[in-house]
């Protein structure tokens, strides 16, 4: 086993034969049709069943990486002059809980997301069953026009989020969802209630950094300010360098500092 396997927490089949077991049990099927998904994900091992639940398997290893990267992510806040404000949880089962109970959340204010099924445990093992959203994808892989389209829509169920006191905790244009009838937000993450004004501001920086490869920062900041004011921009300057030296955002940080600073003046 490579040592990115053993870090990414990689599950062998018979594992994960007990978790397609306890599926065709609960859900009354003879069979499934399981479909991997060869995601660059660390946090879980996603598949689809029967093209109708998107499962994701969540190890003991897995938590430890999340444990890993919230630490990471903490000491990235305490750089930007912040406490930090994400939390982690101790069990495969409560990370599975969490994203169920976030899915849910952003749903009951009317934002779109996936329907929640049930997070349950079996084999030392926490398991999530979403609904499976088929024909989608992901704003990263979106034409120019359509992601200057969407932009507006982006920001604004961010401030729906963020009036609800929720914030996203991990925005990443991989994480937004593009299907015919609008975005949907997958990944949500765990917030600390004491940092949420801080976590607002990072999810609003998160935002500005998934947006500016793909439309410009002067685009970008124009969306963003459809919804949020020159001043709640600032603050999220705040968390752009930290955003920036995260592997998974690659952006202009000095362009999108300097477009949000030329509004504020």
């Amino acid at each position: 086993m490579d040592l990115r396997r053993l870090v990414r927490g990689r599950l062998g089949w018979p594992r994960l034969e007990t978790v397609a077991r306890e599926l065709a049990r609960r859900y009354d099927r003879d069979s499934l049709h399981i479909r991997f998904l060869e995601a660059d994900n660390w946090l879980s091992t996603p598949m689809v069943v029967d093209d109708e639940w998107f499962v994701k398997v969540i190890s003991k290893q897995n938590s430890l990486v999340h444990a890993v990267f919230t630490t990471g992510r903490n000491l990235g806040a305490f750089s930007s002059g912040t406490e930090g404000f994400f939390g982690h949880f101790g069990t495969p089962l409560e990370m599975a809980e969490h994203e169920l109970e976030a899915t849910k959340r952003l749903r009951d204010i009317g934002l779109q997301a996936p329907a929640p099924v049930e997070a349950f445990e079996v084999d030392g093992l926490g398991v999530l069953v979403l609904e499976y959203l088929p024909n989608f994808h992901t704003l990263d892989t979106a034409p120019r026009e359509e992601v200057e389209r969407l932009a507006p829509e982006l920001f604004a169920a961010l401030a729906e989020m963020h009036d609800n006191h929720l914030a996203h905790g991990d925005l990443r244009a991989e994480n937004v969802l593009v299907r015919e009838d609008g975005i949907y937000f997958i990944d949500a993450t765990n917030v600390n209630d004491e940092g949420m004004r801080d976590a607002r501001a990072y999810d609003l920086a998160c935002g500005l950094a998934a947006l500016e490869p793909l439309v410009g920062p002067k685009r970008a900041v124009a969306a963003a300010l459809d919804s949020y004011d020159a001043d709640a921009l600032l603050d999220a300057v705040d968390f752009l360098d930290f955003v920036n030296i995260r592997p998974d955002h690659d952006f202009d940080a000095a362009s999108l500092k300097g477009e949000i600073e030329k509004h504020a003046a």
